[in-house]
């Protein structure tokens, strides 16, 4: 028992916690059982912080060094207690974690509820971070009694989940928390021993199932009734049972990685992952391995199977949990691995990092340096492997994080190497599928020097395109850089296996039969016909373009937009402007189709001096056209629109 030594104080949960509460207590949940999953991961936090502070100051242990969680179950008050002594809270940390969790993502946890159904909340619980909060889901008050080491006073906090929660100072005779839950009358019933949290068989079984590897001891008290026996040890069948106590260690505690890969099932596997990254879904790929030579180290890799919903968000937690000789260290340890492969979850143990040191110093050791690059190395290579022998497990790879990978390409100079032969686009080919630079390239039929690509937001959009169409009747396959990062990778690339990328929408095609010195001349004479012409059309276009051309790559079309070889291109234009960048600007270069009748069109209004508010008109309404093509909206919709009216109108009266 506790005594309250202070003055009680009842506050407001914040806004977000308080929709959370609700979502916790009346929405009905298929895996409520996850609740005592949450409540031990956070009690081996608490241990774990106590350990590792304790490394520097050793007063914090006060004699005390046998870490344990006891659970407690009491069907008389019908309450529920997870007990630690781990690290405790102070009052403003109690105040700080259970009654303020905006930093744990709740809104997009609520937000998240809302588009996914209840049926998922234990996946979503475990991913946005607000385990605590799981108990109410079982329990009608919760009630927390904390202290913290060296603090002379405990602390408890406690809330019936009704949009308030008292505080107040207690005596409490050691450090740690205890968590007592008062449960709901449906999880005290013996009809349902599976539903029933006070069942100690029930409460032995959930924590083999979902927290048998954490490293500290989960006890319980088990009582059992033996009747007495007589000198021949028989038993005394119309005396009384004795009741007796067992204290009992209900998980295994050996670290999964410590033990032989052969013997090791991929269930365990799965079960790992599940309890270390709170994630309701196998991964799609496990590495174990154990590494001896200059640095010793064993590590166990795990690939999502999908990415977590913020992942491509700054503020998104990732990074690789470190041990030392089976000594948590540290977690998210973001520089063990390349930007690129921070979707990689998964410990490395080694007896080389030291215990003595800041997580700052660790982080930037050699040691872990020598480690992290040569993680880099083996990931890669499953990831060669997969492609290459399971490639619809790679496409579901790449499904989720190939945008990583892209990134890594344009971001880090000296991975492009490495990562070059992992990329996957669609192309004008792969009607369903992807292909990768190398089955490009293989396909390539003789005399083609170059990787043709064309960007877009979207495949419909990039076959619409007029440039497409000469590539089309040639048979000449083209890459879509269908996601925002294509280009940006592509321009980062520059070329592959001497074979350098050309957009279909930057400067010239150098396609046989189209730019061949024949057909450049060709173009040079229309050009040079037709100077006056194309000078007028970028006069009344001044400030909106840099350039007219006559254009070699257009077959139905009167009017293309493409930019020039140096500088970003229009579809990255668009990208960084999107971004707030709009600095950037792209080189804009009007090509006209000189076999359309829009280009005669144009010829006879430049050349009749009355015809000139015409001529304006129809330049301007043949960029527009050229803007639209490109997926870019012109600068004044509403003059286009009406420019394209009024010569709908104008070809009525001729009718």
């Amino acid at each position: 028992m506790t005594q309250s030594t202070g003055t009680k104080e009842t506050r407001e949960f914040q806004t977000e916690t308080k929709q959370l509460l609700d979502l916790m207590i009346h929405s009905i949940y298929t895996n409520r059982e996850i609740f005592l999953r949450e409540l031990i991961s956070n009690a081996s936090d608490a241990i774990d912080k106590l350990r590792f502070e304790a490394l520097t100051n050793h007063d914090l242990l006060a004699g005390n060094a046998d870490f344990e969680i006891f659970i407690l179950p009491d069907e008389e008050t019908k309450t529920l207690t997870i007990a630690d002594n781990g690290m405790g809270m102070t009052f403003a940390e109690v105040v700080d974690n259970l009654g303020t969790i905006a930093k744990s993502g709740t809104k997009a946890f609520l937000e998240k509820m809302k588009d996914s159904g209840a049926g998922s909340a234990g996946e979503l619980i475990g991913q946005f971070g607000v385990g605590f909060y799981s108990a109410f889901m079982v329990a009608k008050k919760v009630t927390v009694i904390t202290r913290a080491p060296g603090q002379p006073k405990g602390i408890r906090w406690e809330s019936a989940g009704d949009g308030t929660y008292t505080v107040e100072e207690c005596d409490k005779d050691s450090r740690g928390t205890a968590i007592i839950l008062e449960l709901q009358d449906e999880h005290c019933s013996a009809e349902h021993p599976a539903e029933n949290f006070l069942n100690r068989f029930t409460l032995q079984n959930l924590v083999k199932k979902y927290s048998d590897y954490i490293r500290y001891p989960i006890k319980m008290n088990f009582i059992t009734e033996e009747k007495p026996r007589d000198a021949d040890g028989k038993i005394i069948e119309d005396a009384p049972a004795a009741q007796s106590v067992e204290v009992k260690t209900l998980n295994s505690m050996t670290p999964l990685w410590t033990r032989n890969k052969a013997e090791i099932t991929k269930e365990e596997y799965h079960q790992l992952y599940k309890n270390l990254f709170l994630d309701w879904e196998d991964p799609l790929e496990i590495i174990h391995s154990k590494v001896e030579g200059a640095v010793e180290y064993t590590t166990v890799l795990f690939i999502p199977a999908h990415a977590p919903f913020d992942f491509y968000q700054r503020e998104a937690s990732s990074g690789i949990r470190l041990y030392s000789r089976n000594v948590f260290v540290m977690d998210n340890c973001k520089d063990l691995l390349p930007e690129y492969l921070r979707f990689v979850r998964g410990l490395v143990d080694s007896p080389d990092f030291s215990l003595n040191i800041s997580r700052e110093l660790l982080q930037h050791s050699s040691q872990l340096q020598k480690v992290g690059k040569n993680l880099e190395k083996s990931l890669l290579k499953t990831l060669e492997s997969m492609l290459a022998k399971d490639r619809p497990k790679y496409e579901t790879f790449w499904k989720e994080y190939g945008r990583a990978i892209k990134s890594g390409v344009y971001a880090d100079f000296q991975s492009r190497e490495k990562l070059q032969d992992l990329l996957l686009f669609p192309s004008s080919q792969s009607a369903d599928g992807l292909t990768t630079l190398a089955d490009y390239v293989s396909r390539m039929p003789d005399g083609q020097t170059l990787i043709y690509y064309a960007a877009g937001k979207d495949r419909s959009a990039v076959e619409r395109l007029p440039q497409m169409e000469l590539l089309r009747e040639k048979g000449i396959e083209v890459l879509y850089l269908l996601d925002r990062v294509d280009e940006f990778a592509i321009d980062a690339l520059r070329e592959y296996k001497d074979k350098k990328f050309q957009s279909i929408s930057r400067g010239d095609l150098k396609l046989d039969g189209v730019d061949t010195p024949e057909a450049k001349q060709e173009t040079d004479k229309l050009a040079k016909d037709n100077e006056a012409l194309l000078n007028a059309v970028k006069e009344q276009l001044a400030g909106k373009i840099a350039e007219v051309k006559i254009s070699s790559r257009l077959k139905s079309s009167p009017v293309c937009l493409v930019s020039g070889d140096n500088g970003i291109s229009l579809s990255m234009e668009q990208i960084l402007t999107e971004m707030d960048r709009a600095t950037f600007k792209a080189r804009r270069i009007l090509e006209l189709n000189p076999h359309h009748e829009v280009f005669r069109v144009l010829q006879k209004l430049h050349e009749q001096a009355s015809s000139q508010d015409a001529f304006k008109d129809y330049c301007e309404l043949l960029y527009g056209q050229a803007l639209l093509m490109e997926g870019i909206t012109p600068e004044d919709p509403v003059g286009f629109a009406a420019k394209v009216a009024a010569l709908m109108a104008e070809a009525g009266k001729k009718e």
